[in-house]
C-alpha cells in the first residue's frame, strides 16, 4: 500500500514504557487539541493500574530516514471488546445511555486508544503540519503490518472539533477499499462545557444564567455560608489524602462508585494514587476539599492545562445534604477557574442534568470504528 502523501513517515510499534516522558510530552505540546488525558503521566497511571487488562500497541511515527526522531504518537492497546474479568475490574468502555453505537461481537479483538476506559478525550499526537501524514502512516500500519492482529479498530473519545478526528477518518476511509474495511463514524457521547468569558467576573458569569438557576445557586451558596466559612482548598499532599477522597466518593456512590472492595476498586486506588503522585506536583491534577466551618463535606479531582479546568470526579458527605455540597463545590470551582484566567470548565463525559444548570453546552465526542469486510491478510 502507498500512502496518500508519500511523506516517508512510517508508524511502528514501540512499548509505552520505552518512550521517555519528556519525549512524549514534547510531542503532546505540539498538538493543539491535546488535553491532560494525553499527557505521559496520565497514560502511565492507567498502565500502572490497569495494564493487566490490555496489551500495549502504542505506535510512534517516524521519518524512515531518521527513525530516532518521533514525529507523532498514537497511544493504542488491544484486548477483546468484552473481557471475562470486565465486571470485576470495571473496565468496560461506557458510552452515552440511549446512544445506539454500531455493534461489535464481544469476542472481537479490538484496538482502542490507550486509557480509553478512564480518559474522556483522545487524539493523535502530532504537530498540525504533520497530522495528515501521521494519520496516513497509522492507517497503513493497521492495514498491512498489523493486519492479522485485530478484528476491529474501535477508536473512542475523539472530539468532533479536533482536526485529528477528520484526518484519521480520512486516512482510514482512504485505506478501506484496498484493506477490505468498512469505516463508521458516529457520535459516542457529549461533554457539557461551560465557557468563561475572559475579563468577566463571577457575578458577571452568574448573570449569563437563567433567572431560576441563578437564584438557586445563590440561595444554596448563602445557606452554606451561613453555616460557617466556605473554602475550597487544594490538598498539599494528595497522596496522603487519597483515602479521605475515597471515603467521600464511596459515601456518594456506594457500590456504583470507583472504589468498591473488589479487584476493580483496588485498581482504581492504584490509578488515582499514580495520578496524585506523578501528575499533581506539576499542577496538572488537583485534589481539593470543600469545607464549611472546618468540616469536610465534599471533594473533587480536576485536571488543569492552563486553559481549562476539567471536572473529573467527586464525592460528597450525604449527611451534609442540607448544605448542597455539590452545588457549592461547583460554584467554588468556577470562581477559582475565573480567578486563574481559565476560559472553560469542562464537565467531561455524560449529560447529567446538573451540568446544564451552570450553562454548559454539549461538545460531542465521536467514535471511529473499522470493521473487516474481507479476511485478514496472511502473516505480518
Amino acid at each position: 500500500m502507498t500512502t496518500q502523501t508519500g511523506s516517508g513517515l512510517v508508524a511502528i510499534r514501540r512499548a509505552f514504557e520505552s518512550i521517555p516522558g519528556e519525549t512524549w510530552d514534547s510531542v503532546a505540546a505540539r498538538t493543539p487539541m491535546a488535553t491532560p488525558f494525553s499527557r505521559h503521566c496520565v497514560q502511565r497511571a492507567w498502565w500502572d493500574a490497569y495494564g493487566a487488562t490490555a496489551h500495549d500497541q502504542t505506535l510512534v511515527v517516524v521519518d524512515s530516514a531518521a527513525p530516532d526522531a518521533i514525529v507523532g504518537i498514537v497511544p493504542l492497546m488491544h484486548r477483546h471488546e468484552i473481557e471475562p474479568g470486565d465486571v470485576a475490574a470495571r473496565t468496560t468502555i461506557r458510552h452515552r445511555p440511549g446512544c445506539e453505537l454500531r455493534p461489535v461481537p464481544e469476542s472481537a479483538t479490538a484496538v482502542f486508544f490507550g486509557a480509553s476506559y478512564h480518559a474522556d478525550y483522545a487524539t493523535v499526537l502530532a504537530a498540525p503540519s504533520d497530522l495528515n501524514a501521521v494519520c496516513d502512516a497509522v492507517a497503513e500500519t493497521l492495514a498491512m503490518q498489523d493486519a492479522t492482529r485485530w478484528d476491529v479498530v474501535d477508536l473512542r473519545r475523539l472530539r468532533a472539533g479536533d482536526p485529528a478526528t477528520d484526518a484519521l477518518a480520512k486516512s482510514l476511509e482512504w485505506a478501506s477499499p484496498q484493506a477490505g474495511w468498512i469505516v463508521t463514524r458516529e457520535q459516542e457521547d457529549v461533554c457539557p462545557v461551560v465557557t468563561l468569558v475572559p475579563g468577566m467576573d463571577y457575578e458577571g458569569y452568574l448573570g449569563t444564567l437563567g433567572g431560576k438557576e441563578r437564584h438557586e445557586i445563590r440561595r444554596k451558596v448563602r445557606r452554606a455560608e451561613a453555616a460557617g466559612e466556605v473554602l475550597l482548598e487544594s490538598s498539599v499532599q494528595p497522596i496522603n489524602d487519597l483515602e479521605a477522597f475515597v471515603d467521600l466518593h464511596q459515601k456518594r456512590w456506594g457500590d456504583d462508585g470507583l472504589f468498591p472492595p473488589t479487584e476493580g476498586g483496588a485498581a482504581s486506588r492504584r490509578f488515582f494514587a499514580a495520578l496524585f503522585e506523578d501528575c499533581a506536583p506539576s499542577g496538572l491534577v488537583d485534589l481539593s476539599f470543600l469545607t464549611v466551618g472546618g468540616r469536610r463535606i465534599a471533594a473533587g479531582v480536576t485536571f488543569d492545562d492552563g486553559e481549562a479546568v476539567y471536572y473529573y470526579n467527586a464525592g460528597i458527605e450525604p449527611d451534609a445534604r442540607e448544605l448542597s455540597p455539590g452545588v457549592v463545590m461547583v460554584a467554588r470551582y468556577i470562581q477559582r477557574a475565573i480567578e486563574l484566567g481559565r476560559t472553560r470548565l469542562d464537565f467531561l463525559r455524560g449529560d447529567e442534568p446538573y451540568k446544564y444548570e451552570w450553562g454548559a453546552v454539549d461538545a460531542p465526542i465521536e467514535r471511529l470504528l473499522v470493521q473487516r469486510t474481507a479476511p485478514a491478510a496472511e502473516g505480518l
